[in-house]
C-alpha cells in the first residue's frame, strides 16, 4: 500500500509543476484534465502526510522510551506522544485504506430519477409527490439543477410517476444507493377512522446519458404525438405538443408534456429513453458482479425494499444497514446527509472487506 502511495505523492508533485507551466496554462484541456486529477488526489495526499507526520512522532517516541534515561516528568510526556501517534497511525492506515478503494468511476455524473407509486392507490401517488419533494430540497441544499423532464399528476397533487434530472458536482455518488422501494406508513387524510396504512413507492436511479453513449437507431422509434392533460391552464387540450416515444426493441415508453413545444417534449424524452436503455444495460453488470460477490448496500435491485418511512413514530429505519433516525421531518425536507453518508461508510466497509480477504 505505501509503495503506491509513494508513487501516488510523486505523480501529485508532478502535476502540481505541471500546473505552474506557461504551456499548460495556456492549454485550456489539459489544464483543466490536471486540475481535475490534482483535485481528486488532494485528499488521498493529505491524509497521506497526516500518517507520515504521526508515523515520524511515534517512532520518535518509541525509540526515546527504548534509549531510556528520560526523568520521570519528561518520560510521561514521551508515553503520551508515543501512545497518541500510535492510535493516529492506526486510525490514518484504515482511512487511507478506503481512500485508496477504486472510485466508483460514475460518481461525478448527472442523474435522472423516475419516482412511481406502487401498492397504495392515491397515497402512494402523494408519498411519490413527498419523495420527490425531499429529493428536490437535498438537491437546492447542494447547490445543484433539478428539471422535471415528464410528470404524471393525480386530482389531489400526488405523482403517479415523475422523471427528473438533476446536475451538479459528484451527484450519482450522493444519490445511487436511493434505487429501491420505499415503503410508508401513515393515516391518509381521507381515513376517518385513524387507521395507519402501508403504501410503496419505487424509485429508480439512471445516469444521464449522452448520444455517444447510448446510439439510438431512429428506425426503431415510433413517436406520437397527443394532446396535453392535467394541470396547465389554456394551453391544456389545445395543441399536439405532448409525445409519446416507444422504443420498439424493447417496448419501452416515455411520455412528456410538460413543454409547450413539441420539439422540446421529444428532447425531453429521448434523454429519459437513454438513460433507461443504459439503465437497463448497467444492471445487466450489476447483476453479473452481485454474483461473484455479495455487497451489503446495494445500488441495482429495483424490488429491494429499502427503506421505511413511519409518520405515527417519525421514524425512518433503512433496512440495508439497520440505521433507524427519528427525526422524519427533517429528512423529508432534504436533510439526507445523515443517512447518505451512513450508506456510503457500509458501502466502503464492505468494500475494504472484500478487498482484504
Amino acid at each position: 500500500m505505501f509503495d503506491k502511495l509513494i508513487e501516488v505523492k510523486r505523480r501529485y508533485e508532478e502535476i502540481n509543476q505541471l500546473l505552474m507551466d506557461p504551456a499548460v496554462i495556456n492549454d485550456n484541456t489539459r489544464y483543466r484534465n490536471l486540475m481535475k486529477e490534482y483535485s481528486g488526489l488532494t485528499p488521498l495526499i493529505e491524509k497521506f502526510d497526516q500518517y507520515t507526520e504521526a508515523k515520524n512522532n511515534f517512532e520518535e517516541a518509541k525509540m526515546m522510551l527504548d534509549e531510556g534515561g528520560l526523568d520521570a516528568e519528561f518520560k510521561e510526556l514521551v508515553q503520551m506522544q508515543y501512545e497518541e501517534n500510535k492510535e493516529l497511525v492506526e486510525v490514518y492506515s484504515q482511512e487511507l485504506k478506503i481512500l485508496l478503494l477504486p472510485k466508483d468511476e460514475n460518481d461525478d455524473r448527472n442523474v435522472i430519477i423516475e419516482i412511481r407509486g406502487g401498492a397504495g392507490g392515491e397515497e402512494a401517488a402523494l408519498f411519490a409527490y413527498n419523495l420527490y419533494r425531499m429529493y428536490n430540497m437535498y438537491a437546492d441544499s447542494k447547490g445543484w439543477k433539478t428539471e422535471i423532464l415528464s410528470l404524471n399528476e393525480t386530482e389531489l397533487g400526488g405523482f403517479k410517476e415523475v422523471s427528473f434530472s438533476i446536475e451538479g458536482d459528484s451527484v450519482y455518488s450522493r444519490f445511487k444507493f436511493e434505487s429501491g422501494v420505499h415503503r410508508v406508513q401513515r393515516v391518509p387524510d381521507t381515513e376517518t377512522q385513524g387507521r395507519i396504512h402501508t403504501s410503496t413507492v419505487t424509485v429508480a436511479v439512471m445516469l444521464e446519458v449522452d448520444d455517444v453513449e447510448i446510439d439510438i437507431n431512429p428506425a426503431d422509434l415510433k413517436i406520437d404525438t397527443f394532446r396535453s392533460s392535467g394541470a396547465g391552464g389554456q394551453h391544456v387540450n389545445k395543441t399536439s405538443s405532448a409525445i409519446r416515444v416507444t422504443h420498439l426493441p424493447t417496448g419501452l415508453v416515455v411520455e412528456c408534456q410538460d413543454e409547450r413545444s413539441q420539439h422540446k417534449n421529444r428532447d425531453k424524452a429521448l434523454k429519459v429513453l437513454r438513460s433507461r436503455l443504459y439503465d437497463i444495460e448497467k444492471q445487466k453488470q450489476d447483476a453479473e458482479v452481485a454474483q461473484e460477490r455479495k455487497s451489503q448496500v446495494g445500488t441495482g435491485d429495483r424490488s429491494e425494499r429499502i427503506r421505511t418511512y413511519n409518520y405515527p413514530q417519525g421514524r425512518l429505519t433503512d433496512h440495508r444497514i439497520g440505521l433507524t433516525l427519528y427525526r422524519l421531518e427533517q429528512v423529508l425536507n432534504g436533510d439526507l446527509d445523515e443517512i447518505i453518508d451512513a450508506l456510503v461508510t457500509a458501502d466502503q466497509a464492505e468494500k475494504l472487506k472484500s478487498a482484504e480477504a
